[in-house]
């Protein structure tokens, strides 16, 4: 799953960001307000709970200064009509936010704080030592073309009806007009590319020039601006596709100078720095190679489970055979044969569709959470500026604009060759696409992401610990068949084993692919032999795997992780347990890292 989260990875590496250059320091008064209560003894701010708000409250507003694209997915609109240039002395800033505002919070003193806030200042410190680390240390604004696109932001102003439309299409004008030094920014901070992430540059770039096209025209046409704006608007949307389509030129020179002389830099970043980004990522107390030796371990566990249920299955579907000795051979079979009942791929959207209600009827009869029939979910065909990289995503209002839609991106498989949909409709068939609409909407990311928006920390919300996020869609899958989705159904627990397996092969070859080298023969076969998985999805996770870095790891750490906690709940309340307490309490504390709810939790916060 690909959501809003890669917003955040796209304003660290200073790709969609933007500020006010001419706007006063908003941090001056709780900057101050700070030194003012410094202890005399030890030096440390002795903040008391309101005052720590404002702090941190002054500090998000300045963030969304050095980030508007940022700031406008998360619903916060003041900034609309920024758009940074990308360029050195811009990284400089953003450095210089980072460095200052880890004195300030390393200066405040953590005892004077109650837990919620101390687990606040916990994640500023690590979204800025992030932040620095990415521009002085990991550099990737030098070798990942995609991270500049600046259609994100304007499809947001389009599609959202925040301010009127007059005011909207002033707003677009005046952030057209930044677009072309814009990508000459870009052009000018890339040095050596890694292959794949040149390739979706150029891929999502082509995409962006949609957001560009026939609609944003339409809206202009029946807008009430007059004739001077409205050839300004033309003007300046002329200029800004030129850009795009400039940009696009420039990447595709690049990739036939670096494919004759095989100049690329490798899209393998090595064990240094996928440690780094895995402690800055995951959050979850252990090391990259500590959670690829348990993903290795569960893997057996699975095949062990896969092999009894297969056991109670064959004679059902393969009565005057015998089964296989070998146990993998013997599930991948009645795998195959469970995946010849799926959808087709004209359908394949509005099958997705019809489930959503199952879901949330399924939800409220079980009494597993409070779901809000107020916030609404559009299913739609994944827009072409950010294809390339998920089969399905959920992109989610920011706390600031609750009530905006939520869109559950789909694949356009209508698009496909037949024997590439075949393929992946055998994949994604009748019973994972349950599990899949399970994870991405109800009770999953969509159910998620809305409860975050309620949570009274706008830290917990905006700095999203992504393995919290997965964790949470891939524990609901479990939870869901435990409570008796589909009726315990042997057939469906075989096809959650093969999903759940995806989830922790996804950690193996994550790590493989980045720290050990594993090629793609290697990894194609892990996924097909070991998981079960069509071609066509290894495939596609391989190029996925190329084009990041440790948030394929996110989904399994963040699952374990919340696994344990219950277990944890179980054993401290036992009788006086209750699931759906457990859910929403978990919930409430909005986007933050499972070690940081579970303290909190077992705290009695």
């Amino acid at each position: 799953m690909k959501h809003t989260l890669g917003i955040l990875a796209l304003a660290i590496t200073v790709a969609a960001c933007g500020q006010k250059t001419d706007s006063p320091d908003p941090v001056t008064k709780p900057a101050d307000l700070a030194a003012e209560k410094a202890s005399p003894v030890t030096g440390k701010h002795t903040l008391n709970q309101s005052d720590f708000e404002q702090f941190s409250d002054a500090m998000v507003a300045q963030l969304w200064r050095l980030f508007p694209t940022w700031a406008i997915s998360q619903g916060y609109y003041d900034v609309d009509s920024e758009l940074s240039i990308p360029d050195a002395a811009h990284r400089e800033k953003v450095a210089g936010f980072a460095r200052s505002y880890l004195t300030k919070i390393g200066g405040i003193d953590p005892s004077q704080l109650d837990a919620s806030a101390r687990s606040d200042q916990a994640l500023i410190r690590n979204f800025l030592e992030k932040a620095l680390w990415d521009i002085e240390t990991f550099k990737s604004h030098e070798w990942d073309p995609s991270s500049y696109n600046v259609s994100h932001g304007f499809a947001l102003l389009a599609n959202t009806d925040y301010k009127p439309l007059d005011e909207r299409m002033r707003t677009i004008s005046q952030r057209m007009e930044k677009v072309p030094a814009y990508y000459q920014a870009a052009k000018s901070s890339i040095t050596t590319p890694a292959k794949p992430l040149l390739e979706l540059a150029i891929q999502q770039n082509e995409g962006a020039l949609t957001v560009f096209g026939d609609t944003l025209k339409e809206q202009l046409e029946v807008s009430g601006l007059n004739e001077e704006e409205k050839a300004a608007f033309r003007d300046n949307l002329k200029k800004a596709k030129a850009a795009i389509e400039g940009y696009v030129g420039f990447l595709k020179e690049k990739k036939a100078a670096l494919d004759a002389n095989n100049g690329y830099r490798s899209f393998r970043i090595g064990e240094d720095f996928y440690e780094q980004k895995f402690k800055y990522d995951i959050q979850i107390g252990m090391s990259g190679r500590e959670l690829y030796d348990r993903a290795l371990t569960e893997r057996t566990n699975i095949h062990d489970k896969m092999s009894q249920l297969a056991d109670k299955l064959w004679g059902k579907y393969f009565p005057d055979q015998e089964p296989p000795a070998d146990k993998l051979q013997k599930v991948g079979l009645l795998l195959e044969k469970l995946s010849e009942n799926h959808a087709t791929k004209e359908n394949f959207k509005a099958e997705v569709e019809k489930q959503i209600p199952e879901l949330e009827k399924f939800v409220t009869e079980k009494d597993l959470l409070t779901l809000d029939p107020e916030k609404p979910l559009i299913v739609r065909t994944t827009p072409p500026y950010m294809r390339g990289y998920a089969v399905a995503s959920i992109n989610a209002p920011g706390p600031y604009d609750k009530g905006a839609n939520t869109y559950y991106n789909v694949m356009p498989i209508h698009e496909f060759p037949d024997d590439k949909a075949e393929s992946f409709l055998r994949e994604y068939n009748s019973y994972l696409m349950q599990i899949l609409n399970i994870h991405e909407a109800i009770p999953g990311h969509y159910t998620q992401l809305i409860y975050a928006n309620k949570s009274p920390s706008l830290i917990k919300s905006i700095f999203a610990n992504g393995a919290m996020i997965e964790g949470w869609a891939v524990y609901t899958e479990r939870m869901m068949l435990e409570a008796g989705y589909g009726d315990f159904e042997p057939e469906l627990w075989l096809m959650y084993y093969k999903w759940n397996l995806r989830v922790i092969t996804n950690t193996i070859i994550d790590y493989g692919i980045q720290v050990l080298g594993m090629t793609e023969e290697e990894a194609v076969k892990a996924m097909m032999e070991l998981a079960f998985q069509q071609e066509a999805e290894a495939r596609g996770k391989w190029r996925r795997a190329t084009l990041s870095q440790v948030q394929l790891t996110s989904y399994f750490a963040g699952f374990a992780d919340i696994l344990a906690l219950r277990d944890e709940m179980k054993e401290k309340l036992g009788d006086k347990f209750d699931l759906k307490a457990f859910h929403e309490q978990f919930l409430s504390y909005g986007n933050a890292p499972v070690p940081v709810i579970r303290k909190l939790m077992l705290d009695g916060q």
